[in-house]
């Protein structure tokens, strides 16, 4: 027979008390998330749409960068230039699917804090903002070392790396979403 699996966790006191005062604390917001269609919908939207445009534009600078990084010095200058207009597009969707994730959050604190695939999830978009930074970092070096063959192929695996992530980290929110 086959065990079925399970995807809660069990947590110790102290974080038991934390939780539940948590969950004390945002229960009027709980109740106002499940309680309203729409307003569940507008933080879903929120949480969704921005992770659309930022992963999306992610998604394609980090193709491009996989691309420029063999061409030569003028293209990959370019290249850097574009990449810093597109950090504002990324940052400000993750802010704001932040901002309604920890509103979704608290829509069932209980819930969350309890099962793997929440942890999963945090897990994989902490890795997703420390690869952004080292991309960022590593920009930052070629825009005074641009013909750095080092640094471009570090470039190079950070791209894959992001792609990876953003791909790992809607699949780890829509699992959650369906099992949680």
């Amino acid at each position: 027979m086959v065990e079925p699996v399970t995807t809660t966790m069990t947590v110790s006191t102290g974080a038991a008390w934390l939780a539940n005062g948590l969950a004390q604390a945002s229960a009027p917001w709980a109740k106002l998330y499940s309680g309203s269609k729409t307003v569940s919908t507008v933080v879903i939207f929120f949480h969704v749409a921005p992770l659309v445009f930022g992963a999306g534009a992610a998604f394609a600078m980090d193709r491009t960068t996989l691309r420029v990084s063999r061409e030569g010095p003028l293209e990959r200058a370019r290249h850097l230039t574009d990449l810093e207009q597109v950090h504002r597009v990324v940052l400000t969707g993750l802010a704001l699917s932040f901002i309604s994730g920890v509103l979704m959050f608290l829509s069932d604190v209980s819930n969350f804090l309890g099962t793997i695939l929440f942890w999963i999830k945090i897990g994989l978009v902490t890795l997703l903002l420390m690869n952004g930074l080292l991309l960022t970092r590593t920009e930052r070096a070629l825009l005074t070392a641009s013909d750095s063959d080092t640094l471009w192929h570090r470039m190079r695996t950070l791209s894959i790396a992001s792609a990876v992530l953003w791909l790992a980290t809607t699949l780890a929110g829509v699992v959650l979403l369906q099992f949680a």
